[in-house]
């Protein structure tokens, strides 16, 4: 054996050695001694996330208010388009806050034109902290037409505070208007003349409401708010309504959701000897179904009006949803109660007379049975269809008062309606857009007798279109056209009245981060239209100004 090979054989045997002596020292240890544990403790599981870009001002409002002619802010009773909506409180997204902020919240946009218009518009949002927020919106206009006496000026505030605790959302809106405006062209009756031309309605409003969070895990969602308003006008009239709504939602399983609602309305009109009444409560059960492309929902409402007059007022609704051609068919039965409050009734048509409010506080109930159909074609084009048969008991229409034919009464009648609507929109993502809308009706009764919707058009188009090449500079314009109104002359004989026709764009540039310039056009062509009989509108309105944003 060589000398390296004696080395190797030394070696292993010291290894072997070294293994064995502590293999026997660790089965030596008492049985008592305990060896320390390391303890890994997590901090935290981090979970990266991409903050998102704050969002571009969006300066174009779709479509421009028409400002011009006041009167002209109409709410046509049979638009097909209806549906109820109840909205969810301005809240955080359930993944998150965003905490960047946007660059300014608050704005003051003012300026004046011809028609001695003096314009204001302004907004404050930036009080608001991590559990809450607050905004107020301020707004006026005024303006002096070319006829005699031809002058409205309309005021109003909206103020606004959420609160997010635990799981609720709180929310407070208050809101607060003045709106004037005078019987006039001149030949009215002559015992009104000065501040008798006059017509001021003041109110105010106040609605509470609280709803649940939808990113908690429970089943039962719900969504109570209460309301309080007080309506004035002249001649010592007020109107006071309280009013609550309680829908609930309990969601087993992502099928099914069993729906209750109940709401009710308590209103009281008072002008001075006169005092009734106009109440309304009804309780909603219901079923919705969500299974695939079907979707839709059932629910019988059991109403109670004024007179104790009882209801039952179904609401009826299925959707199906084609996935080769991304169409959405839906069709359903939907019934309703109009109160035909003061306030509802005088907002409609301001030039309303109201000695007897006897005249007024008939409830309207629709039935609505509808189909629609809804689609899409590529990233840009979007349209809809809607056909429809309503039928209305108490229908209210505004009727000449056949003595100054400068004021209205309102009349009550049962009237049947075909109606077809049909709308299209293009968006070239934001740089520019443009959308048509039409809504054609047939009026019917129930005897081969002629019979009008007084006062109410049969067939109303609206398009718009919006541009904003860059971040600077945007431009609007719109084009409304309402028709098939009929009126009566002094005689008592039925008049149709022209088509109105009203033209207008808007146009805004901004000269530097916080401050833009706005120029706003309305009634382009000039006419002479009249939404009310005897009312003609303001002629070309053209005021600007200045947009400071802070």
């Amino acid at each position: 054996m060589n000398l390296p090979d004696m080395h190797i054989k030394y070696q292993l045997t010291i290894l072997f050695l070294s293994v064995a002596l502590i293999a026997t020292a660790q089965r030596t240890v008492p049985a008592d001694t305990t060896i320390k544990s390391t303890t890994i403790e997590i901090i935290q599981s981090y979970k990266p996330q991409v903050k998102q870009a704050p969002k571009p001002e969006w300066m174009p409002a779709l479509p421009p208010a028409d400002t011009a002619h006041p009167v002209i802010n109409y709410d046509v009773p049979q638009q097909s388009l209806f549906y109820t909506y109840s909205s969810l409180p301005l809240r955080p997204l359930a993944l998150g806050r965003d905490t960047l902020l946007l660059p300014f919240k608050n704005y003051l946009k003012f300026g004046g034109g011809n028609l001695s218009t003096i314009y204001l518009d302004a907004g404050i949002g930036s009080i608001r902290g991590r559990d809450y927020e607050t905004g107020l919106h301020i707004h006026h206009i005024s303006q002096n037409g070319t006829i005699k006496d031809q002058q409205t000026s309309l005021s109003g505030l909206e103020a606004y505070a959420g609160l997010h605790k635990n799981k609720n959302d709180f929310r407070v809106l208050l809101t607060g208007g003045r709106n004037q405006y005078s019987y006039y062209g001149g030949d009215a009756n002559p015992y009104y003349t000065g501040d008798s031309l006059k017509q001021v309605f003041t109110s105010v409003r106040l609605m509470l409401d609280m709803a649940n969070r939808k990113d908690t895990n429970t089943k039962l969602t719900y969504h109570p708010s209460i309301l309080a308003s007080v309506y004035n006008a002249k001649y010592s009239t007020n109107e006071l309504t309280l009013g609550f709504n309680a829908p609930f939602t309990y969601s087993p399983d992502s099928t099914f959701d069993w729906l209750l609602g109940i709401d009710g309305v308590v209103t009281n009109f008072k002008s001075g000897q006169i005092s009734e009444s106009n109440n309304f409560i009804e309780i909603k059960p219901g079923i919705a179904m969500h299974d695939g492309d079907i979707t839709g929902h059932v629910l019988a409402g059991f109403g109670l009006g004024k007179g104790n007059n009882k209801y039952i007022l179904p609401d009826i609704l299925a959707t199906y949803y084609h996935a080769p051609t991304g169409l959405h068919f839906s069709a359903g039965w939907q019934a309703s109660v109009r109160q035909n409050t003061f306030e509802q009734l005088s907002s409609l048509n301001p030039f309303l007379l109201y000695l007897d409010s006897s005249i007024f506080f008939k409830q309207t109930r629709r039935d609505e049975v509808f189909g629609q159909v809804q689609g899409k074609h590529g990233d840009h084009l979007s349209y809809s269809a809607r056909a429809s048969w309503n039928a209305y008991i108490n229908m209210a229409n505004y009727l000449n008062d056949g003595i100054s034919n400068k004021q209205f009464y309102v009349g009550y009648q049962n009237i049947n309606s075909l109606g077809i609507s049909l709308s299209i929109r293009y968006a070239e993502s934001n740089i520019w857009s443009a959308g048509l809308s039409c809504d054609i009706y047939s009026y019917y009764g129930s005897s081969n007798v002629k019979i009008y919707a007084w006062q109410i058009p049969d067939k109303q188009l609206k398009g718009d279109v919006i541009y904003s090449p860059n971040n600077k500079l945007s431009m609007s314009a719109y084009i409304s056209l309402l028709g098939g109104l009929y009126a009566r002359n002094v005689s008592g004989q039925p008049i149709s009245i022209d088509m109105n026709t009203d033209l207008g764009g808007n146009i805004e540039y901004l000269l530097i981060p916080r401050l833009s310039i706005f120029l706003q056009v309305n009634n382009i062509l000039n006419q002479k239209y009249q939404r009310w009989y005897g009312y003609e509108a303001y002629g070309t309105n053209i005021y600007g100004g200045l947009r400071l944003k802070f």
